[in-house]
């Protein structure tokens, strides 16, 4: 059902944006002008009251224990639209000790898996019916457009929660056979208390990543939400107390990586950690659960993804659906398809269209109809992406568009194109993270696999091809976690989500993320008197 709403989100782009060839000049200026305006004008006040900023622990919104706030910002303008509670050390050691005492004295685990199937499900029934404040409140702290959250991410973040909710009470072990007059049965039990750290990019969507498996399996949670966006979490959390779920099972604690995400990875009494975020982060994040109580650990880190377009590709359809691949939510997305590898026999044409497409892509307020792309989440990301795309320019890759900020206000970044773009060049290199395509050129099927798998990263990959066998020889050399054969971001709750290499340990969505959430024990019982002697 999520799949078919992304791919539905993808089919209404393809049918009303692919380029019409012999208007690129006429265009650019006509688009200019309109984007323009539409950056510069007045934001729109979103339709939504922030009502929940404290940090939830033990199923009461409260201040951090120090009394200090942080900032929340509208990227559209960068002004303060929140003070949020501060959380830390002490704030942590709070929330964990009232997840701890939820998991050995509260309902939660003892509950039978049916109980809690419900809950999940009228929290997805609530998720609905606030679908337009939730969306409104992403859109506003994230910057993505309100379209893409009220029609795709809420609605995907109840069918996520429907879905974990149906693998409640289907957790189960198993009876093994064994030499001997011996029964042996498998137990699946919850890992404990786990500590969850989600990223700004899609925080709705992470918060059910985690927190949806976490709740089906039994355990109870400490959640620091990224610093940039804490305004839905809070949100969310207080929507999963209206469902029913029990004080101290989720807690939420916003604040700094620093502070509290370092506080929660390494604290003893922790069983689990999980986090989304950048590989340099996540490193850290290792090390603090190694050095601490050697928790487990899962990670879902930085992509470099390569997207191959082949000679045989329909060509209007390959340039839509890489630039939807690059562009989606600002080139915000971890699995984005950066890289992107054109065979040298259509490059040209390619080219000329992914440029014309960039030209027609609209920006400004994502609270306004019609707009494609948003600000930037930040000053520091809106910065490092102008660093990138000087980087770019000083190497010798060609600039075909785009290059500078957008407007005069807000972290708004042009849809830049660069091509002649190198290997070895930082941008083919390194996540930027922002609306910048770069466009590679390749010549035979082994050389661009080959250079595709050169790289640290190794997250996701997009195939475009016509023929079966360059599309089953492609899917099974290239060393991703998630091969998309003639489509892009399509993600169903079912569908694993994961990376090879620096990208990542572990899997989210579908029944891997229930791995991550479980703990195996086997229960040996001798037989006196077996039925079979």
């Amino acid at each position: 059902m999520a799949a078919r709403r992304i791919s539905g989100f993808i089919s209404r782009s393809l049918s009303s944006s692919i380029a019409s060839p012999g208007r690129t000049c006429n265009l650019r200026s006509e688009i200019q002008r309109f984007s323009t305006a539409a950056a510069l004008q007045e934001p729109i006040t979103p339709p939504v009251r922030i009502n929940y900023s404290q940090l939830l622990i033990d199923g009461k919104f409260v201040d951090a224990a120090s009394g200090k706030t942080f900032p929340a910002f509208d990227p559209r303008t960068g002004e303060v639209i929140a003070n949020v509670a501060e959380g830390d050390a002490e704030d942590i050691n709070r929330a964990v000790s009232a997840a701890r005492k939820a998991f050995d004295e509260g309902p939660w685990p003892k509950m039978t898996a049916y109980e809690r199937s419900c809950v999940l499900l009228r929290f997805a029934d609530l998720v609905e019916k606030h679908n337009d404040e939730l969306a409104a409140l992403e859109s506003w702290n994230n910057g993505k457009t309100y379209e893409q959250a009220a029609k795709s991410e809420v609605p995907m973040l109840a069918r996520l929660f429907r879905y974990y909710a149906g693998w409640a009470d289907k957790i189960h072990g198993l009876t093994v056979p064994a030499d001997g007059p011996y029964h042996v049965q498998t137990l699946h039990e919850p890992i404990g208390v786990a500590g969850q750290i989600i990223p700004w990019n899609f925080p709705l969507l992470m918060f059910a990543w985690k927190v949806g498996p976490a709740l089906a399996c039994g355990n109870t949670i400490v959640l620091k939400s990224a610093e940039q966006t804490p305004l839905t979490a809070l949100y969310a959390a207080k929507l999963l107390l209206e469902a029913g779920l029990p004080p101290g099972v989720l807690n939420v604690v916003s604040g700094f990586g620093p502070t509290a995400g370092a506080a929660l990875a390494s604290h003893m009494d922790v069983d689990k950690i999980a986090f989304t975020g950048s590989t340099e982060t996540g490193k850290i994040v290792q090390e603090l659960a190694a050095k601490s109580n050697l928790k487990a650990v899962t990670l879902e880190l930085g992509g470099k993804s390569p997207f191959i377009v082949c000679e045989d590709a329909d060509i209007d359809k390959a340039v839509e659906l890489a630039h939807f691949a690059l562009f989606f939510n600002q080139g915000q997305c971890c699995c984005a398809g950066s890289r992107t590898f054109v065979h040298e026999r259509v490059h040209e044409e390619f080219l000329e269209k992914s440029k014309a497409r960039a030209l027609r892509r609209t920006v400004g307020d994502p609270f306004q109809k019609g707009i494609e792309q948003g600000p930037q989440i930040d000053s520091e990301q809106f910065e490092k992406i102008l660093r990138y795309i000087k980087s770019g320019v000083e190497s010798n890759a060609t600039l075909e568009c785009g290059g500078d900020r957008f407007g005069s206000k807000g972290f708004y970044v042009q849809p830049t194109v660069f091509s002649n773009v190198k290997d070895d060049m930082l941008i083919a290199k390194d996540e930027i993270f922002g609306p910048v395509q770069s466009i590679l050129k390749f010549k035979e099927i082994d050389e661009v696999i080959k250079r595709a798998n050169a790289t640290r990263y190794g997250l996701a990959a997009g195939v475009f091809t016509q023929n079966l066998d360059t599309a089953n020889r492609l899917s099974r050399a290239l060393r991703a976690g998630t091969v998309w054969v003639n489509c892009f971001d399509v993600f169903d709750a079912a569908i694993p989500f994961g990376g090879y290499k620096m990208s990542g340990i572990g899997r989210e969505k579908g029944i891997y993320s229930l791995h991550n959430y479980l703990q195996v024990k086997a229960v040996v019982t001798a037989l006196k008197n077996p039925a079979w002697l």
